[in-house]
């Protein structure tokens, strides 16, 4: 990992719940032969979140709700603490190891041009079938020898979502030298895609590092699936111009493939036939809530703002296409 100097791991939250406690206890075992600061910029938690935070030895920083954004509340992190590299987790995203942040900061070595690292989401033991799988074979495809992943340059063709431009600061890691030259954008979404274009297009190499994993995944009701997944495709419109193809043939199809990997994955863990037989339905409505989300979301252009309110999950009524 590199040599000397300090780390910082920053968290923004917002009643972070009791995953907090585990998350920020995860994070003050790490084995590093460095020292290690917590930040945590708090939006006016309600449940004890801020407190617990200091009282685990964190220096907190209040934004007020407000004035939170993405990138900005990030880049006052940065601003705020003090480590060469610095570290960030969301509230529910909880290292899998105690070697998690060492991987990490392996990823500075792999190449002298890196200015940020990331790693994978592990799902939780309750996750969904449907989650379990996207993760699983995301990530595995990401990496697919299991060995770290250097990406640098950005061609034409690469601005799209795909694992040459993603990145996640819900378990990622950035270079001060990099910030300092290639902030967050002040953006209310999507902006650890953002940078990773940024920091492409700057010359800088991203580092995807398979073993710094955290444990962290999403299952929602229906209705909030339905808004997580339009907020999830606007994003892609904004930052890449992704567009979804749609139509009953194309939506049809695809569901019906997504379906078939689902119960063939489930079948691999080992599930019953029963098991299977009850989770497919399940698995129908997950990926026709995604179709319709990603139709809708892609074409948020098209949606006057009142109702894109309305169909995201984070209230957001704006459409903001975002340039190079």
């Amino acid at each position: 990992m590199p040599a000397g100097g300090q780390v910082s791991v920053a968290i923004p939250v917002r009643d972070g719940g009791a995953v907090f406690g585990d998350m920020i206890d995860a994070v003050i075992s790490q084995r590093l032969d460095r020292p290690v600061e917590v930040v945590v910029a708090d939006s006016g938690s309600t449940d004890g979140t801020r407190e617990l935070a200091l009282a685990k030895g964190a220096r907190v920083v209040d934004v007020p709700p407000a004035e939170f954004s993405h990138g900005g509340t990030r880049n006052l992190l940065m601003e705020r603490s003090t480590g060469d590299h610095v570290a960030f987790l969301t509230a529910d995203a909880v290292p899998a190891g105690a070697d998690w942040l060492a991987e990490l900061l392996a990823g500075f070595d792999d190449a002298a041009d890196v200015g940020l690292v990331y790693g994978p989401y592990l799902p939780r033991p309750d996750a969904s079938p449907m989650v379990r799988r996207e993760l699983t074979e995301f990530f595995d495809a990401t990496a697919p020898d299991g060995q770290p992943r250097v990406d640098r340059g950005l061609r034409p063709e690469d601005r799209r979502p795909g694992p040459v431009t993603f990145y996640t600061d819900a378990n990622g890691c950035l270079s001060r030298r990099a910030w300092e030259r290639v902030p967050y954008r002040h953006v209310t979404y999507a902006e650890d895609q953002l940078l990773a274009l940024d920091m492409l297009a700057a010359g800088f190499a991203k580092v995807f590092r398979p073993r710094a994993a955290v444990v962290h995944s999403h299952d929602y009701p229906s209705v909030e699936r339905f808004g997580r997944f339009f907020d999830e495709f606007r994003a892609l419109r904004e930052v890449y111009g992704h567009v979804e193809e749609a139509g009953l043939r194309y939506t049809l199809g695809t569901a019906r493939w997504a379906v078939i990997r689902d119960r063939e994955f489930m079948r691999s863990e080992g599930a019953s036939a029963r098991e299977i037989r009850r989770r497919t339905l399940d698995s129908v409505l997950f990926h026709a809530l995604r179709a319709v989300g990603a139709a809708l979301g892609s074409r948020a252009d098209r949606i006057p703002a009142p109702v894109r309110r309305v169909l995201s999950r984070e209230g957001r009524a704006s459409f903001d296409p975002l340039g190079p």
